[in-house]
């Protein structure tokens, strides 16, 4: 399991067998106004390269022969804000999120040079497309197992909900809807991380812990771990049955009886 410590400019492994070691320090090299600098959601392409999402960079990278190759840092020559989570199509694009969390004003920082936080698609031939801006602070992203939708968390404690869009054939989205709201919810942590079972039921970081819901929407239960904000989580193991999550002081994991998809699901 390999996980972001991203205020500590980290990117560690775990083992099993050989416990916690460091992969990557520092991520980010250079000077910030900001702790939150380090690399945010990772992932592996089918060639088994690590993809990171920069803060500090304000791009996506791709890990190479022990070199880093950047794969987008700029739309329509404004860079980006700071990429925070990806997941992998089948057909080789990686759907990611650009907040502005790596930003010390957020949206109000004088380096900003997008006015709005967009979900992207990137083609393996390295051309970004816009798919979304009208979300406030998206976050995490997943695919349900047929391809045919992809979430996106919202994680603006203003409008916590886990957004739904419609995938079309070729790719682009369809009008979001809201998937679920959990704006009643008092507990430390908002929408954030998420990942998806075989069966297309959805694990979200959230408020309290971690949120399961079926495909239809359904609040099945809620991991409550009692640490600190859940960040993200991740399905590992020989048998894809073991559930993996990060707080802001933690590395967890819980098994679970239905597999979580593989990654990636067929692209990079």
């Amino acid at each position: 399991l390999m996980f972001s410590d991203l205020r500590s400019n980290a990117i560690h492994i775990w083992d099993d067998a050989e416990g916690l070691s460091t992969f990557m320090q520092p991520v980010f090299e250079g000077e910030s106004e900001t702790s939150s600098v380090g690399s945010n959601g990772l992932n592996i392409d089918s060639q088994g390269r690590l993809i990171l999402m920069e803060h500090g960079n304000r791009r996506v990278s791709r890990m190479e022969n022990g070199n880093t190759v950047v794969l987008a840092d700029n739309y329509q020559g404004k860079r980006l804000n700071s990429p925070n989570d990806s997941a992998y199509r089948s057909d080789g694009w990686l759907y990611f999120t650009d907040p502005p969390y790596g930003l010390a004003g957020l949206e109000d920082d004088p380096a900003r040079e997008l006015d709005f936080n967009g979900i992207y698609r990137l083609s393996p031939d390295g051309e970004l497309e816009l798919l979304e801006s009208g979300q406030t602070r998206p976050n995490g992203i997943a695919f349900s197992p047929d391809e045919r939708t992809l979430y996106v968390a919202n994680s603006d404690a203003e409008n916590k909900v886990w957004m739904a869009y419609a995938v079309r054939d070729d790719g682009t989205l369809g009008t979001g809807r809201v998937f679920f709201d959990v704006n009643d919810q008092n507990e430390t942590g908002a929408a954030d991380g998420l990942k998806v079972d075989v069966d297309g039921n959805l694990f979200a970081t959230g408020p309290g812990g971690v949120w399961i819901f079926d495909a239809n929407g359904k609040h099945l239960g809620t991991i409550a771990h009692g640490e600190t904000a859940t960040t993200n989580v991740a399905f590992g193991g020989d048998d894809w049955k073991t559930l993996f999550f990060t707080s802001r002081n933690t590395l967890g994991s819980v098994q679970c009886k239905i597999a979580g998809l593989p990654v990636p699901a067929g692209g990079g």
